[in-house]
């Protein structure tokens, strides 16, 4: 498979556990409850565009960090899989629902536009996409690798868009045990990610040729 498709494959199958709009579903109906489904499929559509402006912003952005900073490449991998394998384990946990979240549903309830905020960010865009999003600047080596991964988040978007205008029919399909099961799932593949991450940030710096040169160096003395 030509590198440009792998890109594009890799973007949807690393984000899309991350973004999970399945889990999102019943969170959207809850707080857009007494909308019309007009009003709730603007909130949706315009929640989808946010979110990709918000992940390409984080993807040119994140070479500048990453320099601003003094960030190395494995160091980005290795944070980033650390962040997506929390993440992961907390889909892997049995679910609850603290008192911040209480709250933050019922502020949303109360927002007339609910678009950006909760639902492009964090609900979308949160931390674990905006971090893979900077990692994958790692990977590109030419306009043409950025231009398959903008598509990749687009076609999440698009995933997103569909699932979330078909939340209410899948909740009531799948039900609660349904969604909690497909999360779980989500979660476990999102793990293996995360490590897969952490591996070949490891193994980045592993084989570093500046740090084996200076291991040679000091076995020599």
């Amino acid at each position: 498979m030509p590198h440009f498709w792998q890109l594009i494959l890799g973007t949807v199958v690393a984000l899309l556990p991350v973004i999970n709009p399945v889990a999102s579903a019943p969170v959207l109906l809850s707080i857009t409850e007494g909308d019309s489904e007009a009003r709730r499929a603007w909130q949706v559509k315009r929640g989808c565009i946010f979110m990709v402006a918000i992940l390409v912003s984080f993807l040119f952005g994140g070479g500048f960090i990453i320099r601003f900073f003094g960030i190395s490449i494995p160091g980005i991998r290795i944070a980033g899989g650390l962040l997506v394998s929390g993440i992961a384990l907390s889909m892997l946990a049995t679910p609850h629902e603290d008192a911040d979240e209480r709250r933050r549903r019922e502020e949303a309830r109360a927002k007339r536009d609910i678009s950006f905020s909760p639902l492009a960010m964090p609900m979308l865009s949160g931390p674990g996409s905006i971090a893979l999003t900077i990692g994958f600047t790692s990977l590109a080596d030419r306009w043409l690798d950025y231009v398959a991964i903008i598509l990749g988040i687009v076609v999440v978007a698009v995933i997103s868009y569909v699932t979330l205008r078909l939340s209410g029919r899948m909740v009531r399909l799948i039900g609660a045990n349904g969604t909690n099961a497909l999360t779980k799932f989500m979660g476990f593949l999102l793990l293996c990610i995360g490590v897969q991450f952490i591996v070949n940030g490891a193994l980045s710096i592993a084989t570093d040729p500046e740090l084996l040169h200076a291991i040679r160096a000091g076995l020599g003395r």
